[in-house]
């Protein structure tokens, strides 16, 4: 199983943006975006009050940063050359990038914006101030359907995801505190990760390890984003999951709803109700199944049971680099399609190589009710990528 992108996917992705920037009638595509431009070299950053900014010609590839990440970047093989600017604000990001791409003798740019986003309070020029800009999504586009290596890499994350929520589980006692829980979790998934691959990691982390697992509880799963609550855990709780990751910057979402002791019967009505609405939801995923139409179905199963006002949120959305791409399992896709500038009907569709969370849920006054689970779709189907146990016994913590 494959642990990291290999260079000719970078190459690949190179060679695809280039073609859109021929296309453009561009001198260059420009991008601002952290994940974009790890997207296309490998060169991944945090994206901070010091703008990073890329610029592809058809035969170089070029990089603005800030002194402190000049080290980090200058190996990068898929970079030809790298121009740097000391700090911000003392530095001038924009005013760099606009001479890098004079160098290039690049006068008209095809960018993923028109300057660095305000990060961390970052305000600057924009770059139009200096090129001609056009503005263009390419790579959030090209992200969309996740090629072979880039599955399995998810698939990778899934598994180890899995293992850190089995010691989840498995540590999940009444009196135990929630966070403490969570950190020996992942603690002893990384360090069981780590050990297996070895020197197979591609480091991706600072100071916590790759692979993550946790819950809110009680009332605080009643909010589909609650906190971890600051309190231990009791009989009769109700635990919503998560668990991941990090695969050379690729992701899975493992989520399940568990009960510490057993569930009260209107706790199991729920459950099993949220349960055939993930079932529905993954058996109407497909190549060339309108995204909207999955959405749908849920949707008219929670109206059948008289529980529409007990839904908050989406089936799903893609996954991959990012925990929430595009595009969403939501009733209003199709619409959204038909609005965006580059109109393709196929955008409003499934197609293989997409990756996604399925993940209805159902939200009480008093406790919420979520599963999630990764999924790809594929040339004739789809494949299940998470794979912990879904039915209401195996989700039940015996307090002994």
């Amino acid at each position: 199983m494959p642990t990291r992108v290999p260079e000719s996917e970078f190459a690949d992705r190179l060679d695809a943006v280039r073609k859109r920037i021929a296309d453009a009638g561009a001198d260059a595509g420009v991008w601002f975006g952290a994940t974009s431009i790890e997207y296309l070299t490998g060169f991944d950053h945090i994206q901070t009050e010091r703008p990073v900014v890329l610029a592809v010609t058809d035969d170089r590839a070029e990089v603005t940063v800030p002194r402190l990440e000049v080290e980090r970047v200058e190996t990068n093989p898929f970079i030809d050359a790298v121009h740097n600017y000391f700090d911000y604000p003392g530095g001038e990001p924009i005013e760099v990038a606009a001479e890098m791409l004079a160098g290039l003798d690049a006068s008209s740019v095809a960018a993923d914006a028109d300057g660095a986003p305000g990060a961390m309070g970052y305000e600057g020029p924009a770059l139009s101030e200096y090129v001609d800009v056009e503005s263009q999504s390419w790579v959030d586009r090209m992200r969309w359907a996740k090629s072979d290596v880039e599955v399995d890499l998810i698939r990778e994350s899934a598994r180890w995801g899995n293992l850190a929520h089995r010691y989840l589980a498995d540590y999940t006692e009444v009196g135990e505190h929630p966070a403490t829980v969570s950190q020996r979790a992942s603690m002893e998934a990384s360090r069981a990760m780590l050990d297996a691959l070895g020197d197979e990691y591609v480091p991706r982390t600072r100071g916590d390890g790759p692979a993550m697992a946790g819950y809110i509880t009680g009332e605080q799963t009643a909010l589909p984003h609650g906190h971890t609550a600051n309190r231990r855990l009791r009989e009769g709780d109700v635990l919503v999951t998560g668990a991941s990751a990090n695969v050379d910057g690729y992701h899975s979402e493992l989520e399940r709803t568990m009960f510490l002791g057993e569930p009260s019967d209107e706790q199991a009505h729920y459950f099993e109700l949220m349960l055939e609405a993930q079932t529905i939801a993954i058996e109407a995923l497909g190549p060339g199944v309108p995204l909207s139409h999955v959405d749908e179905q849920v949707w008219s199963y929670f109206d059948e049971q008289g529980v529409t006002d007990l839904a908050q949120h989406h089936v799903g959305h893609n996954i991959g680099l990012g925990a929430h791409e595009p595009p969403y399992i939501d009733r209003g896709w199709s619409d959204h399609c038909e609005r965006r500038e580059e109109r393709d009907p196929a955008d409003a569709e499934m197609e293989p190589g997409h990756v996604y969370t399925i993940e209805p849920g159902i939200y009480t006054d008093e406790y919420g009710y979520r599963h999630s689970d990764t999924i790809a779709v594929t040339e004739d189907g789809v494949e299940w990528l998470t794979y912990f146990p879904r039915d209401l016994e195996s989700n039940v913590i015996p307090v002994e």
